[in-house]
């Protein structure tokens, strides 16, 4: 089975990314800033951001990058 690209996951519905990303992804991190959590998700050749509302337990949108200052932010290194 071939990879799933970035630019082939963009092309999906939100539905279908949202289910490609909890039924395929892997979870590797999340943080917390304020009232806002993100979920870190490895998604074959690139990852998946899920930011969720934590006061309200709601998702509240996604973001899918290869690289860059959002998977920089979830490095431990200082």
């Amino acid at each position: 089975m071939s990879k799933l690209s970035l630019y082939d996951f963009k092309l999906l519905s939100d539905h279908e990314q949202y289910d490609v990303v909890f039924s395929e992804g892997t979870f590797l991190d999340a943080l917390i800033e304020d009232n806002t959590g993100y979920a870190l998700y490895a998604v074959d050749l690139f990852f998946v951001e899920i930011e969720y509302d934590v006061a309200r337990n709601k998702i509240v949108g996604k973001t899918s990058f290869v690289t860059g200052d959002k998977l920089n932010s979830y490095s431990k290194i200082i």
